[in-house]
């Protein structure tokens, strides 16, 4: 008896290998399948500007880092007692103007460097509704909850949707030859807008998106929307917002992007690292044992062999942990 649809997802010919750099941008799933990548020691750089739902927002954050942008003090207003910039999250909002800015262009000088060597690029859109601060015209990112009426809500169409990304995809290309971009639409409902407004929102990127794998050989579909929407499509797969896929979800779906995405060598690396993480993630109930020392030191020995065999990958975290209580037994 079949409990789930089939599904065919076509994988690139040249996959994610060790140790690929790999810069994400988007919404809150794209931060999902980054944290699962940087645990297993990829390197990562992911939402320099913080969390972004649509296309505009993406498209305008990305050529920012192409350009090299340094924001000043009149790209920030101050509401509710906090500085805050329209084009990123409420994480980089504070008290002092002066520390935003630094906070911010800190992080476009390292989006910049980053994105000038990544290997590839996932883009996870969630929503086609695009929010313009009337007064300005300006596209923002974050409303930063500010009062309904200064904002103009607009659906994007197909069309405005590939011709942001399409040229931006264009300027990434020229900035970084090597560049691979993976596109996928998040499966997180946006019920704010309403159940059949973010069904239109979704089919509108899923049509986009596919306009853009068709046109250019850099980039590619990643289905986690459909993952979850057709092949799971159960709320035992939603947390109790029944709005965000839950762990088993979002487990799933890296399973199905390790699958699809990553070459076999880099899996069977990951299998490794995997056992790595876990012993460091480990919590001791008695770590002055003889035991507990010689689990440290095994896996020390062991770790420090991996490294010296993929030296590009970081483990000073779990091998300063390893070191520290290690004495000989």
């Amino acid at each position: 008896m079949k409990m789930f649809l089939d599904i065919q997802i076509p994988s690139p010919e040249k996959k994610i290998e060790y140790p690929d750099r790999i810069f994400l941008v988007g919404s809150c799933f794209t931060e999902h399948i980054g944290s699962r990548l940087a645990e297993q020691k990829f390197p990562v750089l992911q939402n320099p500007n913080g969390i972004l739902f649509d296309p505009l927002s993406v498209a305008s954050s990305l050529r920012s880092y192409i350009d090299g942008k340094e924001y000043k003090g009149v790209d920030l207003f101050q509401l509710n007692e906090l500085w805050q910039s329209w084009q990123h999250h409420s994480i980089y909002s504070g008290i002092h103007q002066d520390q935003v800015l630094a906070q911010i262009n800190e992080k476009q000088k390292e989006a910049q460097r980053f994105l000038s060597t990544a290997d590839w690029l996932v883009i996870t859109l969630g929503s086609s509704f695009s929010y313009q601060l009337k007064e300005a015209q300006l596209p923002v990112a974050n409303c930063h909850r500010a009062p309904a009426q200064w904002f103009k809500k607009q659906l994007l169409d197909t069309h405005e949707t590939t011709a942001a990304l399409g040229g931006c995809i264009e300027a990434l290309l020229s900035f970084n030859p090597k560049l691979r971009v993976i596109l996928t639409v998040s499966p997180v409902r946006h019920i704010r807008d309403g159940v059949i407004e973010n069904n239109r929102s979704k089919a509108r990127l899923i049509e986009a998106v596919h306009q853009l794998v068709s046109k250019y050989n850099h980039v590619f579909y990643f289905p986690a929307y459909e993952l979850v929407i057709d092949v799971l499509r159960d709320y035992r797969f939603y947390d109790i917002d029944l709005v965000h896929p839950n762990y088993s979800a979002t487990e799933f779906v890296f399973e199905q992007f390790s699958q699809h995405y990553i070459s076999q060598q880099s899996l069977e690396m990951m299998e490794e690292i995997r056992r790595f993480v876990n012993a460091y993630r480990h919590k001791p109930f008695q770590p002055q044992t003889v035991a507990h020392k010689q689990f440290l030191k095994n896996n020390l020995e062991k770790i420090l062999k991996f490294q010296q065999k993929h030296p590009a990958l970081d483990f000073s975290s779990e091998i300063s942990y390893f070191s520290k209580e290690v004495v000989e037994v």
